[in-house]
């Protein structure tokens, strides 16, 4: 018996899987799973992967296959793709591969096209391509199969990684062959993951007596053996034996390898031709080859039916493939490392003379090019400029791999590492493009060489947070620049970086200096960047005005910056606005991450809390997604105030700890100062007041660029800070700040109101209160109208007066709209104080649920009910102007709230709840 495989695993034993036809031996079980998760989709349970694991010619292909078809049989339509070694730099190839073919197709060519067309923007592309599966899977259940997806090209990848989660709620069936665990999905995916092991010695005398007939003789079993289980490796021994009459058997290791033998007994051109398409790949066009082997197409069809015959390709009509990747494998390992080398850089060159694209050549470059091969260097630089939109780390690989083979001193190592540059920045991987930059910078370029890699590495240093480099940096640089673009990209870096100092208004005069350069020059990254700095610096200066004038010119120039546009307008009370660009926006393929954080920003300036919450999870997932958490402590920062207000303290923690986490991985000045304020609202509430307090004045002392950036929106909270922790001269500083900021932007309600407010609390002052009040009530934010309510109430209340009742109650009841509980019940707590002398009482607030349709919010209830009405993400997403994402968030919230896998089931509680409340009267 073979070690780690049963002897009696795979027998049929009663109450078993019974054994299975040949060609599946020893997979009765895996594919019983499968074929009850097809059933489980098509019957309405919602999507789910299932993932196949195991070494080549385990039977993983086997298994797909049967699981296709079994999936065709109960009605599915099916996309099968396949992932190929060569072909990892082809944008979203591996799931296009089945997603165009079938029949009928998943997509059309038109939607495909549609899809190609914005293959540069990863989030738009990828929910666009939910959003049509998504349609197509309304009627029909879906099942997408990928085979060898550890070949799957970065795109796919990322596809295979988002989706699954964003089409939980659909009938779609993801299945995925692999070597090893890709971990592509989501933690909120269903996932089932079928190791496949090597098959017992029942199944491999099952799979023999398929082959051979009859009883298998001891000397059979015992070359099966060699095999280790693997039953392709396996059929290829039972093979050999057919073929020679099962006498004389061979040596294990030349049954098991098998193919040398075949190989042996082909006619020298015809094994010159499997070397050849060994090296093109699994599947490969006769053109290709035919261009490697020096021949015509035409001329190659005898090597092309002997390779046919002898059971080593297999012609699906397009391309011939190997019949198992082990084939090839076998065939390509007979080849010496140099020639393999040399076919590699062969093939590169003849498919880039055939006009074929760098992503087709380059794998082979990737195999074979040596140091100072230019045309290398020119295809990987090309290479990585075509994918760095879509797949920036591939593109860094790429642009690295090109600086690589640069000789040391050749003149050209300037340009290539710039790019290089570029590409890692892109990636994310700052430090890594800080220190090529470097190591290039220490080969003292020229001047103007100097300058511009500086310019270059500028966003680097800016995304590090190296303000004080960048300053070093930028001012060297223009020094010595003579070129009148970079030297308007370097005047926009320097005024980037004194948007984080001291002196704003020499920023602004560098910032203002920069936009002519980039004018006069004609440049427009120097023009952006510059519109950037200005619209910042006016940020950090309490300009509001003047940021919104910067940002709307920038949002004009470019619309990506739309979201700065409408975050600057937010900080202006013009809420119509932003309600206008957000809905031009619509399927604009934009930073959507940015987007939907304006947009929630917008709701957290409306009062609308529970809608906040959900656009601020969105954010962080598309963030997430592109690995690229910019915004994480913003967010966090944002959800653990907004938990305050609810009273949630335990969600207030967790939101801390991420930030905590994320400040300590990834320091910066403005995430630090964000995270300092967070902590004193943490302390104050615990109750120690005194840190509370110096916690805000150190954000104020160590980071006077956010004065007005951080406490603007939350003055009136740092003022109690200040004053419950006894630090009155900070109280009068953050007052007088308000009262400053109202003075530059008057025509600003909240920002006079809030001064007022500010005013009223340092000073005990009733009548500043009142004003406060009437000013709030002018403006389109509920919160800081409640708050200063309710601090006039309490005060009025202090006082004996009985106007404080009507105060608290108008702060109560914004408060209870909102979903601020905790708000809500401390000012109830108040009212109880002042309406006890009459024995009048307040009504509690309804505790806040966790699971069922009590747990909903109103935007999550509006939400399933347009799905149970049939509709989709996007159609939703539509009726409620808001983005299909945000819509996504609600649903994974109600499907965890009500405990639901699928819209079926949400449809069915749709209907019991809106039937209980009609018989209800609600």
């Amino acid at each position: 018996m073979s070690p780690g495989r049963p002897e009696g695993e795979g027998m049929a034993v009663p109450g078993s899987v019974p054994m299975s036809r040949p060609g599946l031996r020893g997979r009765e079980a895996e594919l019983e799973r499968l074929r009850a998760l097809v059933e489980a989709v098509r019957d309405g349970e919602g999507g789910t992967i299932a993932l196949l694991l195991g070494e080549p010619g385990i039977g993983k292909t086997v298994l797909l296959q049967e699981t296709v078809s079994i999936a065709r049989a109960r009605g599915f339509v099916v996309s099968h793709g396949r992932a190929e070694e060569l072909h990892e730099l082809a944008p979203l190839a591996s799931l296009a591969s089945g997603l165009l073919h079938g029949d009928p197709p998943l997509l059309s060519s038109t939607d495909f096209a549609d899809l190609a067309g914005h293959h540069d923007q990863r989030i738009w592309l990828v929910e666009r391509l939910a959003q049509l599966i998504e349609e197509r899977s309304a009627n029909t259940p879906v099942l997408i199969a990928v085979d060898d997806v550890q070949w799957a090209d970065p795109l796919s990848r990322f596809a295979l990684s988002v989706m699954p989660a964003r089409l939980l709620s659909s009938p779609v069936l993801w299945l995925l062959t692999g070597r090893s665990d890709p971990e592509l999905y989501g933690q909120e995916t269903r996932t089932t993951t079928l190791p496949l092991r090597p098959l017992s010695d029942t199944a491999l005398a099952e799979l023999a007596r398929d082959v051979l007939g009859g009883d298998v003789p001891e000397q059979v079993a015992e070359l099966l053996h060699g095999a280790g289980g693997n039953p392709f490796l396996a059929a290829e021994v039972l093979t050999g034996l057919a073929a020679s009459g099962g006498d004389a058997p061979e040596p294990p290791e030349r049954l098991v390898l098998g193919v040398r033998d075949r190989l042996a007994d082909l006619r020298p051109d015809t094994l010159h031709f499997l070397r050849i398409g060994s090296v093109l790949g699994r599947a490969f066009s006769l053109a290709d080859a035919a261009a490697l082997c020096g021949r015509p197409a035409s001329g190659l069809s005898a090597e092309v039916d002997e390779a046919i015959a002898a059971a080593l390709l297999h012609d699906d009509g397009e391309r011939l493939l190997f019949r198992h990747d082990l084939l090839r494998q076998a065939v390509y390992a007979d080849l010496a490392p140099s020639v393999r080398r040399a076919l590699h850089r062969e093939a590169a060159s003849r498919l880039v003379a055939a006009g074929r694209s760098s992503t087709d050549a380059v794998p082979h470059l990737l195999k074979s090019a040596d140091p100072g091969d230019q045309e290398a260097i020119a295809l990987l630089g090309t290479a990585a400029t075509d994918v760095i939109a879509v797949m920036p780390d591939l593109a860094a690989d790429l642009a690295v791999r090109a600086l690589e083979l640069v000789p040391p001193h050749a003149p050209m190592v300037f340009d290539v590492g710039e790019r290089a540059i570029v590409a890692l920045t892109r990636a994310g991987r700052y430090t890594q493009a800080r220190d090529t930059g470097d190591t290039l910078l220490a080969r003292q370029p020229p001047l103007d060489v100097f300058a511009r890699l500086q310019s270059v590495l500028g966003d680097t240093l800016w995304h590090l947070d190296d303000v004080h480099e960048l300053t070093r940096r930028s001012t060297a640089a223009l020094a010595a620049v003579t070129d009148p673009v970079i030297r308007a990209r370097l005047t926009a870096r320097l005024a980037m970086a004194r948007s984080r100092g001291r002196d704003l208004g020499a920023a602004r005069e560098t910032g203002e200096r920069a936009l002519a350069e980039a004018e006069r020059a004609g440049d427009r990254e120097a023009r952006v960047l510059a519109l950037w700095g200005l619209g910042e610096i006016a940020l950090n200066a309490g300009d509001c005005a003047a940021a919104v004038e910067h940002h709307t010119a920038l949002s004009v120039f470019d619309r990506a910056f739309l979201p700065e546009e409408a975050v600057a307008r937010i900080h202006t009370d013009d809420f119509d606005t932003v309600r206008r660009l957000l809905r031009t926006a619509g399927d604009a393929p934009l930073r959507p991450a940015m987007l939907i954080w304006a947009q929630g920003t917008l709701n957290m300036g409306l009062g609308r809390l529970d809608d906040a919450d959900a656009d601020f999870v969105t954010a962080e997932r598309l963030e997430a997604d592109l690995h690229v958490p910019g915004n994480l402590v913003n967010i966090r920062v944002n959800r653990g105030l907004l938990a305050m207000l609810r009273g949630d303290r335990e969600a207030v923690r967790k939101h801390l700890d991420v930030v905590r986490a994320t400040v300590a991985e990834r320091p910066n000045t403005g995430n630090h100062a964000t995270h300092q304020y967070f902590e004193a609202v943490v302390a104050d509430a615990d109750g120690d007041h005194a840190a509370a307090a110096e916690l805000v004045r150190s954000v104020q002392r160590d980071h006077p660029f956010l004065r007005w950036r951080l406490l603007r929106p939350h003055v009136v909270q740092a003022v109690r800070i200040a004053l419950r922790g006894g630090d009155r001269d900070l109280a009068e500083d953050l007052a007088a700040q308000a009262a400053e900021h109202a003075t530059r932007n008057p025509s600003v309600p909240t920002a006079r109101g809030t001064a007022a407010h500010a005013a009223g609390l340092v000073n005990a002052d009733h009548g500043l209160m009142e004003r406060s009040v009437r000013i709030l009530l002018t403006c389109p934010r509920p919160l800081p109208l409640a708050a200063a309510s309710a601090d006039l109430g309490r005060a009025l209340l202090t006082a004996g007066d009985p106007a404080a009742t009507p105060a608290l109650n108008k702060a109560h009841d914004i408060y209870a709209q909102a979903g601020a509980d905790a708000e809500a019940d401390r000012v109830r707590t108040d009212l109880e104080r002042a309406t006890s002398r009459s024995g009048r009482r307040t009504r509690g607030l309804r505790p806040r649920h966790g699971q069922g349709w009590d747990a909903l919010t109103a935007s999550e209830r509006k939400v399933a009910r347009l799905i149970a009405a049939g509709h989709t993400n996007r159609s939703a997403a539509a009726a409620l102007v808001v983005s299909p994402h945000t819509v996504n968030t609600h649903l994974a919230s109600i499907f965890r709230k009500l405990s639901v896998r699928s819209r079926v089931h949400l449809a069915r509680i749709v209907l019991v709840e809106d039937d209980a409340g009609t018989d209800t009267g609600g």
